[in-house]
């Protein structure tokens, strides 16, 4: 099984939060990638949130709490974890594999317009993280 791990990256803007996604063609997502051998689905997914956003200031205000896609591209798995960036500074780096960068543009956008945007998979995780933003507790 090949495991990506990612996070739901939110932000609270005055009476709403905000889900950040990235696009890559036509397919919007969050922040995710492969995790390496010997590295935690946690690790990694904190490690592709700098490396495809620059962002680093990550509070995980709900935990470690995540959610496990079903199969998809070839049977890989994605885990999402939930976390709050502090800041709204996205970049999108050059990938030095790519010689690009990995996504054409990002998006803070509301929940309604994120459910809009994404496609099923994806969908799933903004309906569990919003779930979570409601009725959760925060630190």
């Amino acid at each position: 099984m090949n495991l990506s791990a990612g996070i739901a990256v939110v932000h609270r803007s005055p009476g709403v939060w905000r889900f950040l996604l990235l696009r890559a063609y036509r397919n919007w997502d969050f922040p995710k990638g492969l995790v390496a051998t010997g590295e935690s689905p946690l690790a990694a997914a904190v490690r592709e949130v700098e490396e495809e956003t620059g962002l680093t200031d990550l509070a995980f205000d709900w935990d470690e709490e995540h959610i496990d896609t079903g199969p998809y591209a070839r049977g890989k798995i994605a885990r999402y974890y939930l976390a709050r960036a502090k800041s709204t500074d996205v970049v999108l780096p050059v990938s030095l594999e790519l010689g690009r960068p990995e996504h054409h543009e990002y998006r803070w956008a509301d929940r309604d317009t994120a459910l809009h945007i994404a496609g099923p998979r994806v969908r799933d995780v903004i309906k569990w993280a919003a779930s979570i933003i409601e009725h959760g507790v925060t630190r």
